[in-house]
This record gives C-alpha cells, sequence and structure tokens, in this order.
C-alpha cells in the first residue's frame, strides 16, 4: 500500500472518530451543564516498556497545561491495576506498567480499556480509551505433546479422527492459521472453522491400514500462526493398528444445550451424555471422557465414564465467565469413537450489590451557595448483568439536596434548595443505589456536608427591655446587672462586644454613671448613687457581632435605684431654738384629749423608711400626755388639775420604719397655767440643759478662754449700761416730748402687727436675747417664746410699776398732753397730726394703735394659711394627713376665743370693741406670788 493511501485512509478515519466525539460532547453537554465532559481515544501495542509515551492527552483534549496542574488532573479507574500515569507538567499520558493483551482481554476483540481524568476548580470529567493491539508474542501450543490413536485395521477410507486443536493465546493473523501433518501417507488434514473463528482440525483416512504391514507408525501435527515472525507448536501423534471393529459409538445428540445457575451447589448434575455402540462384548462397551478439556473446565467439571453424567465441581460466576463449551467423546473398547459437544449457559443470578464510589467531593459548602452547586461526582456500577445490572441512585428525603445522572454509571450530587447554617448546621446525606433483580439488592455510602457559616444573623436580646435594682449609696464598681445577647451565628460572626450608646441622664453622659464589660456584658456602678437625687436612669446598651460587615442590635436598660434608710427624719415643728425655750400653755379646765400642739416630722426617704412613728419617750407627768403614734398629736390623756406643776417637759421620739430605723427627738415644753403672768413668775427659774455628751476636756478648755472673756465683757457692759441709762435720763430731762412710760427694751409684738393695748403688755411679751438671733413666733397659737432675760427685765418692769402706783407722789402722769383718743393714736389703725415743733412720728412707730381683735384674727388666719400651703410642697414622701392644722385650737391672749376651721362661721368677738375699752390707764397686772406678797403688805402699811 503506498503511502498516500495510507494517509488518506487515516484522515478520513480520524474525521469520522472526530465526528463521533463532537456528536458526544454535543449530547454531554446538554444533560451536564454543570461540567464539561469530553473523550479521547488512543491505540498502543501490547507489552510496550514502562514510560512509553501513550499520547499528548492536553493537546487531544483542548486544554491547558496551567489547567491540568492548577484543576490538579488525576486519573480514576474501575478497576485495581492502573496501566497508564499522567504527567500534568507535560500533559501526556505514559505507561506505568506492562500491559498484556491475553490478560486483560483474553480472545475478546478488539482489547481496550477505559478510565477517566478529573479535574476539579470546576469539576470537568473526561473519558479516555485505550485499546490495546496484539502482538505475535505466543506461539500455538497443543494440549498435550503425544497424542496416541488407536485405529482398526479395517477402518474405511474417508475416516475422520479429531485431533485437539492448538491454542494460540494471539488473536488475528498472530492466531492459529494453518496445520501441517507430516510423515505419513495415510491420512490427510482438514481444517474446519468454528463460528467462534477457531479452527478444528481433523485427520481423514485415505488409504486402509494394514495391521500385518505396520502395526503403529508416529506422525507429526505442525500448527503455526500467521504472525510476522511466524511461530509454530508441534504434536506428536502415535497411531496402533487395532483388530478389526465393524461399530463405533455413536452419540443420542451432537449438540448439547444447558443452562445453569451461576450459584448453583457443588455437586449438582448438569447433564449426561448417551451414546450407543452396536458391537457386543468389549468392543459394544462404550466410555466417556471429557475430550479437549482445558485446565479451567477440568477444575470446574467432571464426568463420569459409566454413565456419561456431567457434575459441577466447582463455583460458577456470571461475572467471569458467561459460557463454556465442553467436548464429550464416547468410545468402545475396538477404539471407535463418538464426540458431541455440550454448550453450558451460566444464569445471571442477582448476587453482586451496587458499588458507590466518590469521584470528587467536598464536604463544605457556604450557606449562600445557589442551587444546582455541585458537591459531589458518584460512579455507580453492578456487576450482574440485565436487570440485575440496572442501577437506580437515590439520595434522603426533605434535604435541599437532590442527585442527577450524568454520564452512564455516573452521578452529580448538587444543592436544591436554600441553605441555612443556623437551622441545620451539617446535613447527613445518604446515597442509596439499588438494582432492578429479584430479590433487589441495594447498597448506600453516607456523606456529611457542613455547611459554612456567613454573617447574616444579627445579635438578639432574649428580652426587649431589661431593668436592674440596684440600693443606693453603693461601692463604685459593683456589678449592677449582665446583659447577654445571643448570634445564631458562629465562630467570630457570633463573637460580640458591648458598649454603650451616647446619651445624656440630666445632663450627665451615661458613660460617667455606669460602664460595660465589652466581653461579658456586665454592667458596673461608676459612682455612688443617691436615691434622693436620681431615682432611675434609663441607657442602651449595643451588642456588636464580629463579621464582615459586623451586624449589631441594642436593648433599652433602666436601672431603678432603690432608696435605702440614709436620712433620719426632721422635725419641722415644734422650732429648736438654742438659746430661747418654746413652750405650749395648756389651761386647768383642758378637757382629755385637749390638743396641745402637734409634732411635725418629714422623712426624705421613700416607701417604709419614710413612714414615720411617734411615741413619748420622757415627760414631766407620763399620765397627764399621749401622743399619736400615727399624726404626732399631743393631747391630753387625763383632765388637768390644779396639783400639776406648771412646768411640763416632754420628749418625743420620731422614728421611721427602715431597717435599720432612724429616729430624731424633740422636746416639748408645756406650760400647764392660765394666764401668762402665772407662766412667767413659774418659768424665772426654767434653765437651758446643756448637752451630757460634750467633751470634758473640750469644755475645761473652753471655759479658761471664756472666763478671760466673759470679766472683759462684763467690764464693757457695765460702763456701757451706766452711760446709757445717763444719757436716757439726761434726754427725757431735756426733751420737749410728752413723757412716755417705761417698757422694756426687748418688747416686740407676739402677732407682729403692732403693739398691744396696754392691758395686754404683760400678758404676751417677747424679747430677744441680745446674744443670739431674734425669736419670733412660727404662727399665730398660744405659744410663749422667752428667756430667762426676758422674765427679769419683766418682772423688773413690773415692780417698778407697782412702786409708781403705791407711791403718792406719782399717783398720776406728770402731764396729759402725751394721752391721744384712741382714734387718734399713730399706727396702722390710725392717724394723728403731729404737733407743731414736735419731731414727726410714723405710723410704724413703736407704740402704734393697739390692734382691733378683726385685726388679731385676720393676721393669725393668714399665717395658718401660709403653714399650710408651706406644707402642701413638701413632696409625695410627706403625708398631708400629719401635718397640724394650724387655724385648729388657737388661742388669743387675753381672750376666750378660738380660732376654728371653718370659713363661714364668723370670728367670735373675744374682745370688746375700741369704744368700750377702758381709760388708756395702765391696767393692774395679773397678781403673781411675788406681787400678791407686796400688795399684802401695802396694805398692812
Amino acid at each position: 500500500m503506498e503511502y498516500s493511501q495510507f494517509f488518506t485512509i487515516y484522515r478520513q478515519w480520524r474525521t469520522g472518530l472526530y465526528l463521533k466525539r463532537q456528536v458526544l460532547l454535543i449530547i454531554i453537554f446538554i444533560y451536564m451543564p454543570d461540567i464539561i465532559i469530553g473523550q479521547a481515544r488512543y491505540s498502543i501495542p501490547e507489552e510496550m516498556p514502562e514510560g512509553s509515551v501513550v499520547g499528548n492527552i492536553a493537546k487531544d483534549l483542548g486544554l491547558e497545561i496551567t489547567r491540568l496542574v492548577s484543576g490538579k488532573a488525576r486519573i480514576v479507574t474501575k478497576g485495581s491495576r492502573q496501566y497508564v500515569e499522567l504527567n500534568r507538567d507535560k500533559g501526556i499520558l505514559m505507561v506505568k506498567e506492562r500491559i498484556d493483551r491475553e490478560e486483560l482481554c483474553k480472545q475478546t476483540v478488539p482489547c481496550s480499556f477505559s478510565f477517566e481524568v478529573i479535574i476539579e476548580n470546576p469539576i470537568q470529567l473526561y473519558r479516555v480509551t485505550v485499546e490495546v493491539r496484539d502482538i505475535n508474542d505466543n506461539a500455538p501450543v497443543f494440549p498435550r505433546e503425544n497424542v496416541h490413536l488407536e485405529i482398526s485395521e479395517n477402518a474405511a477410507s474417508g475416516t475422520r479422527f479429531s485431533v485437539e486443536s492448538a491454542v494460540d493465546l494471539d488473536v488475528g493473523v498472530n492466531g492459529v492459521q494453518n496445520y501441517a501433518l507430516k510423515m505419513t501417507d495415510h491420512f490427510k488434514l482438514e481444517i474446519q472453522s468454528k463460528p467462534d473463528g477457531r479452527k478444528f482440525v481433523e485427520m481423514i483416512l485415505q488409504n486402509q491400514l494394514d495391521r500385518e504391514k505396520q502395526e503403529d507408525f508416529t506422525m507429526l501435527l505442525i500448527a503455526s500462526d500467521g504472525g510476522d515472525p511466524q511461530k509454530s507448536g508441534t504434536v506428536r501423534i502415535h497411531v496402533t493398528v487395532l483388530d478389526i471393529n465393524d461399530n463405533a459409538p455413536v452419540c443420542e445428540r451432537a449438540l448439547y444445550n444447558v443452562e445453569i445457575l451461576e450459584n448453583s451447589p457443588v455437586g449438582t448434575v448438569i447433564t449426561t451424555i448417551k451414546a450407543h455402540d452396536a458391537d457386543k462384548g468389549s468392543y459394544g462397551h462404550v466410555s466417556y471422557l471429557f475430550a479437549h478439556a482445558s485446565a479451567e473446565t477440568s477444575d470446574l467439571f467432571e464426568i463420569n465414564a459409566e454413565n456419561g453424567e456431567i457434575r459441577l465441581l466447582g463455583k460458577l460466576d456470571y461475572e467471569n465467565e458467561k459460557k463454556y463449551e465442553i467436548h464429550v467423546k464416547a468410545k468402545d473398547q475396538g477404539g471407535f469413537a463418538d464426540t458431541c459437544n455440550v454448550i453450558l449457559e451460566i444464569i445471571d443470578e442477582n448476587d453482586n450489590s451496587p458499588t458507590i464510589q466518590l469521584m470528587s467531593f467536598s464536604n463544605t459548602v457556604p450557606e449562600n451557595a445557589p442551587p444546582g452547586s455541585t458537591i459531589a461526582v458518584i460512579n455507580v456500577e453492578d456487576a450482574d448483568a440485565g436487570k440485575n445490572g440496572l442501577v437506580q441512585c437515590s439520595i434522603n428525603q426533605d434535604i435541599p439536596f437532590k442527585i442527577e445522572s450524568s454520564l452512564s454509571d455516573y452521578y452529580t450530587l448538587v444543592t436544591d434548595g436554600v441553605l441555612d447554617r443556623e437551622y441545620v448546621p451539617e446535613y447527613n446525606i445518604t446515597i442509596l443505589a439499588m438494582d432492578q433483580g429479584v430479590p433487589k439488592r441495594r447498597s448506600n455510602k453516607t456523606v456529611t456536608v457542613k455547611v459554612s457559616d456567613i454573617n447574616d444573623n444579627s445579635p438578639s436580646f432574649p428580652h426587649s427591655e431589661y431593668q436592674a435594682v440596684i440600693v443606693e449609696n453603693n461601692s463604685p464598681g459593683v456589678s449592677v446587672f449582665t446583659v447577654k445577647a445571643n448570634d445564631a451565628d458562629s465562630a467570630l460572626n457570633a463573637r460580640l462586644t458591648y458598649f454603650l450608646s451616647d446619651s445624656d441622664v440630666g445632663g450627665t453622659p451615661v458613660s460617667l454613671l455606669v460602664s460595660v464589660n465589652p466581653d461579658s456584658g456586665v454592667i458596673q456602678a461608676l459612682r455612688s448613687y443617691d436615691y434622693e437625687q436620681m431615682k432611675w436612669f434609663k441607657f442602651n446598651v449595643t451588642a456588636r457581632d464580629g463579621g464582615s460587615p459586623p451586624l449589631s442590635s441594642e436593648v433599652p436598660v433602666t436601672v431603678i435605684i432603690q432608696d435605702q434608710n440614709d436620712n433620719a427624719p426632721q422635725i419641722l415643728y415644734p422650732i429648736q431654738s438654742g438659746g430661747s425655750l418654746v413652750a405650749e400653755m395648756v389651761p386647768r379646765a383642758a378637757d382629755v384629749g385637749y390638743l396641745v400642739t402637734k409634732v411635725v416630722a418629714v422623712d426624705v426617704d421613700s416607701g417604709q423608711n419614710a413612714w414615720l412613728s411617734y411615741k413619748l419617750q420622757k415627760a414631766t407627768d407620763r399620765a397627764l400626755f399621749e401622743v399619736g403614734a400615727q399624726n404626732g398629736e399631743i393631747r391630753t390623756a387625763r383632765q388637768v388639775t390644779d396639783k400639776d406643776p406648771v412646768k411640763q417637759k416632754l420628749t418625743v421620739v420620731v422614728e421611721d420604719n427602715g431597717q435599720p430605723s432612724r429616729s430624731a427627738t424633740v422636746n416639748v415644753n408645756v406650760a400647764v397655767a392660765d394666764s401668762f403672768p402665772e407662766v412667767l413668775s413659774e418659768f424665772t427659774d426654767f434653765t437651758h440643759e446643756k448637752e451630757k455628751n460634750e467633751n470634758l476636756t473640750f469644755y475645761l478648755v473652753l471655759a479658761l478662754a471664756a472666763v478671760s472673756f466673759l470679766f472683759i465683757c462684763c467690764l464693757v457692759v457695765i460702763i456701757s449700761v451706766k452711760i446709757y441709762r445717763w444719757r436716757q435720763s439726761r434726754l427725757f430731762c431735756q426733751s420737749n416730748l410728752p413723757v412716755i412710760p417705761y417698757y422694756p427694751p426687748h418688747y416686740a409684738d407676739a402677732g407682729g402687727a403692732g403693739t398691744l393695748q396696754r392691758m395686754y403688755n404683760y400678758e404676751v411679751c417677747m424679747t430677744t436675747d441680745s446674744r443670739k438671733s431674734d425669736c419670733k413666733f412660727a404662727r399665730p397659737s398660744n405659744v410663749l417664746l422667752m428667756d430667762q432675760s426676758c422674765t427679769e427685765t419683766i418682772q423688773r418692769a413690773m415692780k417698778d410699776k407697782l412702786s409708781l402706783e403705791n407711791s403718792p407722789d406719782e399717783q398720776k402722769p406728770p402731764s396729759n398732753d402725751w394721752r391721744l383718743p384712741p382714734n387718734q393714736r399713730p399706727g396702722p389703725s390710725g392717724a394723728v397730726a403731729h404737733p407743731e415743733g414736735a419731731p414727726a412720728v410714723t405710723g410704724t412707730g413703736p407704740w402704734p394703735n393697739p390692734p382691733t381683735e378683726a385685726e388679731q384674727l385676720q393676721a393669725l388666719m393668714a399665717a395658718a394659711n401660709e403653714v399650710s400651703e408651706a406644707t402642701a410642697t413638701l413632696g409625695p414622701r410627706y403625708n398631708a394627713q400629719y401635718v397640724p392644722d394650724y387655724r385648729q385650737n388657737v388661742y388669743i391672749p387675753g381672750s376666750t376665743a378660738t380660732l376654728t376651721t371653718n370659713p363661714q362661721q364668723p370670728p367670735q368677738q373675744a374682745l370688746p370693741p375700741p369704744q368700750a375699752l377702758p381709760p388708756a390707764d395702765a391696767p393692774k397686772a395679773a397678781q403673781t406670788p411675788a406681787s400678791k406678797k407686796k400688795s399684802a403688805k401695802k396694805d398692812k402699811k
């Protein structure tokens, strides 16, 4: 053949192969769009040395060398042996181990093996088929080196004698092609071809044998193949001429077709061969044996020489061999024989389960992977045939995955839904392969696919709002509360950091009040809280995860400050003066339950800490007074008698209901008397109590300094008084003004509306101590405010007045010009014209017109209303029910009227109108024990 002709044929073959390959690729792309599929086919001779190049796979598949390297291209074979290997750096296929075509395919033509080339990222699958061409590496071989034939001498010409054929493992032209018979004149060869291509050799007798001439002889049978170089094999045939045997055995059937299950037990009778011989005696006895039996056949089957039963010796395997052909020879004792063939077909049983092999697998998939993402490439095979080898592949239900068929015996596992790691972090996917045999056989393989996390969940707090309670006066740095958020993500996406949102609480940044631990969420107080200043405050805590981008959420936190009993009750009334004595006056005619006064106290705490109770701690006469436990009202517990002492001192303790409780103590001085002069006479000896718990050392040191200071002060005061009196006497003597009676310089009005009438001058008196601040009445009531200096001054004035009245020279005032009519006196009730030449006298001078009783009532009611309004502003913690009504039981000195809270009841006219008053002469003072003694002396005189 010319080279050009060969090239033309080769090009046509390649073109046809290329078209087939393109059609196959189009079909693959239609049914499997996610994976690029291609095929390549190579043809190599067997017995190539290791390292020989099979072909350039990169060029034939149209791939770059870098793609093979980056995609980690590799070869995957179905069997246990790998004949070729891939060189990724050069893109070529090389022989890895010796390839023996006869071992690989036996007599199958053509002989080839296939494997797959897999490339990842993305996954690409290519199928490569390598055809192994036969070479003449095997010579024809006869089963035995020597064959013995016994031929009767009367064998007719044309009698056929079968000879075992030679076996050549090669195929095609390299197999057995010719036979030749040498060293004989009696036989010729006839070669017959079988349907499977093998040749069957028979010797035909040409000339009748004559045992007398030649009893035996040897022939040489040569079998040769058609290879280059040609190879051959020989067998020696020894012929023994027998005596005459007129009849040969004849088989009942020339061909026996038998079917048997592949898993039939050992000893099963496959079939029975029957042959008949018309001769009698030894020539008519037929025996059976295998003719041309291979070693494999001899190991699997046996035949009974007497009855022709063929039994099973070994285990049949359909997957290894599907059909056996057995030649049985029936011969008699005279040397005649007949040959029959037994075709044994193996029936497949479903004895093989499908096999599952992961060709490529990714065990992690991101939760935002789109549907259709490839997870694995799976190869499923079944060694059985027919329905027994037809496999269906599936996976478990209710998971977002599905399995799709790609190539024959190949499946792909892809996503089929939305993945959520927070809902299902991983999936156990069971791949189930089941054939269609009876009964069905199945196999499964479980793979675990983990869903990798993305930051798609914000931190969440279990509650929409938190409240924390902390007791006031806490230590800075104490833990207030702990906020804890949850994040459904994992790893860094779930690592939370806590911080405060920027806000102000009453103008103060929240960062100065509390702090939050960024890791644990523990909220700590940065300073000590005071319930009285701040009841609660509110701020926001933000939780942020560590994802990219980070997600956050915030929650409001309200810190409620709980009150602590850290404030003692405060006494609002009575006011404790440092230098003066406050006394409440009780008439001796007071009945049981008479309201003496009311202790008013408040507590700036709240709740139980502000619930106040009152109790009498000490009293001059504990049986005379009682204190309301809830309202603090001091009332008489029994009828007041004349035997009760005037001076009564009560000590009232006010306690709150806190734990531990706090208390305050107030001293209440009560005067039991019907008139103020009686009170004044008894209170002259009333001295101030000194605190007993003073430091003795401090008083000793202070006493040394005070003695020196008082000595100097006394000298200065004495000199000043002498000079002042001398100047006053000179002033009154030289003045042209009317002579005004002398009154104490400390005299002040109890009502604040001007000087009372002279008839009240000795009954209502309030003085201020020169060493201390002025003392005034907090409310109009039957209260006396006095000190020792005041009582001494009033007594001295009373003595002077009595002496003036008893003196015969001073029975009348020096002049009546100073007396003014009642309606023309200066003061708030009227005005008067000034005499000519006299200095101006204002309406608010020291001697105003005495107020009327209506004016006194109006002033007292206004003061009571002011106190009531003041108590209404004490706040929510002050119970208004405990505030005394200062408009009740208001005593007006010198009057029998008492103010009431009924605004519609007109005030009682306790005093006569100004017109009914007696002349403006000084009334006699109420008799005190001292004055009684003086008057008695004057009467005696």
